[in-house]
């Protein structure tokens, strides 16, 4: 059906209208930050008066905020990668195998993701706090800690998700890789996996972005050591002052790695987000 000039034109200016209410946020971040402090705290105004890059030199001096930044790449890498070989091989079991119990597995795991994150922060502390007086093994306020905290808030979804993926490839190819001559892995590692990279992706980076922006329990899991970025940014607000233009310069560096890697996977998210419910 062929579109109207009235029809196009619509879409133009509410896709306009969607795009400036996204972006405003960005940039008034953006020249907040590129403002002095005492400009920021006066009158609003959309455009600064005086340009100054200072508040990007001062974020790393004010709070230790490479090393913040560290911590959540190790963070957010550990349990994303730990997300992506759990969630492959539970989800392969589920997609290509039928066992008794497979579909309440199924429905059980993706019923985790019904209930608030905040129910969970009580009991994983007290499990965490126990686990260190009775073995030594420091979970609370450890890195390993928080990557096992994380890990258990993507991997439901992730197997879910990578289930709908793998049941979008044909069986066939795992046959012919077993006549071939491959086992169950082989097949798996050197068949199916190269197939499901977009889904693998898509997987990958839901993980990294929950582990990523996730203040509750970093908030709580962690200490002067292990602290992340998302807790650190708190650091620019004092007893007596928010150094807000610094604020909003670490908030712009701290959102770049997310969005540089979004936009460099953005084709494999979209095809693994969507290949799963179109057979």
């Amino acid at each position: 059906m062929r579109e109207t000039r009235a029809f196009v034109w619509t879409r133009r200016i509410v896709l306009t209208l969607l795009a400036a209410f996204a972006l405003t946020p960005v940039y008034v971040m953006l020249s907040a930050s590129l403002k002095p402090l005492a400009e920021v705290q006066g009158a609003f105004r959309w455009l600064p008066g005086r340009l100054t890059l200072r508040p990007y030199l001062d974020i790393w001096h004010t709070v230790p905020l490479a090393h913040y930044f560290v911590n959540s790449l190790i963070v957010a890498t550990g349990s994303t990668l730990a997300s992506v070989v759990v969630a492959v091989f539970a989800a392969y079991g589920v997609s290509r195998h039928r066992f008794r119990g497979r579909r309440l597995f199924t429905v059980t795991v993706l019923s985790t993701q019904m209930f608030p994150g905040i129910l969970f922060l009580l009991p994983m502390f007290l499990l965490f706090v126990n686990i260190g007086n009775a073995t030594g093994i420091a979970l609370y306020g450890s890195r390993g800690g928080l990557i096992l905290t994380y890990l258990t808030f993507s991997l439901p979804f992730s197997i879910w998700m990578l289930v709908g993926y793998l049941d979008s490839i044909p069986r066939d190819l795992d046959e012919a890789a077993l006549t071939d001559g491959c086992g169950p892995l082989g097949a798996l590692l050197r068949v199916v996996v190269p197939a499901a990279v977009p889904g693998i992706v898509a997987v990958a980076v839901y993980a990294f972005m929950t582990a990523w922006g996730e203040v509750l329990f970093a908030s709580v899991m962690t200490n002067d050591t292990t602290r992340t970025l998302a807790v650190g940014l708190q650091g620019y607000a004092t007893e007596t002052d928010v150094y807000w233009n610094q604020v909003m310069a670490a908030s712009l560096v701290v959102s770049v790695p997310v969005v540089a890697g979004f936009l460099l996977l953005q084709r494999y998210l979209v095809a693994g987000l969507t290949a799963g419910a179109v057979k």
